[in-house]
């Protein structure tokens, strides 16, 4: 009688969701292995969507985009790319990784898209500034050719917005904002592209106070919010952060002021991402160390209150780490090779507990709390990468199975969870 229970329960795929999303992901994924009707369950959009929002949304890192920046902005007699090195340079991590690295390099893929700008829940956004754009899916291996904007900026920055769907269908918005570097206004002029409409449409941004967008960056994305980096002043410069809500209809600009360091006053690198908590976070490396600060909470968290005024005397920037670079060295002696000069590259998604930093020709995953390094490998034309001049991009994917030819090996990745605190390091398997 039992059995029979337990058989009828499991026949009913209402039922067989609710005991799904209950289990972590890591059992989730080898459940697909069960039956073709479990595999069906599991890879639904509805499931999806309903452990995504009970478990959070985990990602898989694939490899890393590197982008010479000697090419930007260069002029007509300036250093051209040579023949021997691609213009869509990619390392790969992982299997999947290869599979993307194979895609780019085949036939006319990477003389069509040009350059690597950014990607985001898996998307590329491609192109050759200031006209020619493209976003590629590499799961569909389909090209989504943009039409040509209707403005001309000479000096530019990007935002890449790509909607959490999870029913395959891609909704996507790609920005492009005009940079004056030779003067302070206190507008700046926007083109945004929507894959609804399937048009460019030109908006004049304002804000309350004079200030530039750093050109040839590419924003931060959280939760539909834009965020650049922008400077106030000529002589006493202010490193800011130009925050834009598209989502409202609202045609304002905040700025924040960024914190200023305390190990070192010349920063080599900045960076932003998004915290385990949902909130901007802010890195700053040097010579010496780096340090990482969180923008609290606002008492009135609601979204009008993000783009209605341009100060907010209640936002302020919280130290949460601070590392020097020769402890960390002294902490990893089968490192004690390497030279003593690192850099911050970027955070991981929605992660507060790792960074990835470099040095020299390596990459290595941090583990913040206890200075813990872990080695990246990667395979790819390493060799004639002009590191110094070049910016390295992590590039991830939503660790989920899309389709019968899932297998177990989706569930051995081991990259550490984005939305779970962890005490120690718990270093990804390759």
């Amino acid at each position: 009688m039992l059995e029979n229970d337990v058989h009828a329960a499991l026949t009913c795929d209402d039922i067989l969701n609710e005991i799904l999303l209950r289990l972590p992901e890591k059992f989730v994924y080898r459940l697909i292995l069960v039956s073709k009707r479990w595999l069906r369950v599991i890879c639904s959009s509805s499931f999806r969507s309903d452990y995504c929002a009970r478990w959070g949304v985990d990602f898989h890192l694939l490899g890393f985009f590197v982008c010479n920046q000697l090419y930007l902005n260069r002029p007509k007699d300036g250093m051209r790319r040579p023949k021997s090195e691609p213009a869509l340079q990619f390392l790969s991590a992982c299997e999947e990784g290869d599979d993307v690295c194979n895609d780019l390099m085949a036939s006319g893929n990477c003389k069509q898209l040009g350059y690597f700008i950014d990607s985001c829940n898996g998307l590329l956004l491609c192109g050759r500034h200031p006209l020619t754009y493209s976003v590629w899916n590499p799961i569909s291996k389909v090209l989504f050719q943009l039409p040509q904007p209707q403005r001309f900026y000479k000096r530019l920055c990007m935002a890449f917005i790509a909607e959490d769907n999870f029913d395959d269908i891609l909704q996507y918005k790609v920005i492009r904002a005009n940079c004056e570097c030779k003067r302070e206004v206190n507008t700046v002029s926007i083109e945004t592209y929507s894959s609804v409409t399937g048009t460019w449409k030109h908006f004049t941004l304002t804000c309350s106070s004079k200030f530039s967008l750093r050109p040839w960056t590419v924003a931060t994305v959280i939760n539909g919010v834009v965020y650049w980096f922008a400077t106030q002043g000529k002589i006493a410069i202010k490193e800011s952060v130009a925050i834009y809500d598209p989502r409202v209809g609202n045609t304002r600009v905040e700025l924040l002021k960024l914190p200023d360091g305390n190990i070192s006053q010349d920063y080599d690198e900045f960076v932003l991402g998004e915290s385990s908590d949902g909130l901007l976070q802010y890195g700053q490396s040097s010579k010496s160390g780096m340090e990482i600060w969180v923008l609290e909470k606002e008492q009135d968290s609601s979204i009008s209150s993000i783009t209605t005024s341009n100060v907010h005397p209640n936002r302020k920037w919280k130290m949460r780490y601070r590392l020097g670079f020769k402890a960390m060295w002294k902490k990893n002696p089968s490192f004690c090779k390497q030279t003593k000069e690192a850099q911050l590259l970027s955070f991981l998604p929605r992660n507060s507990e790792y960074v990835f930093i470099r040095s020299g020709q390596n990459i290595f995953l941090l583990h913040i709390e206890s200075q813990m390094l872990k080695v990246n490998r990667y395979h790819g034309p390493s060799s004639h990468i002009q590191w110094d001049f070049s910016k390295v991009v992590p590039y991830f994917q939503r660790s989920w199975p899309r389709s019968s030819l899932c297998h177990e090996k989706a569930a051995t990745s081991a990259w550490p969870s984005t939305n779970q605190e962890t005490a120690a390091p718990a270093w990804p398997s390759w």
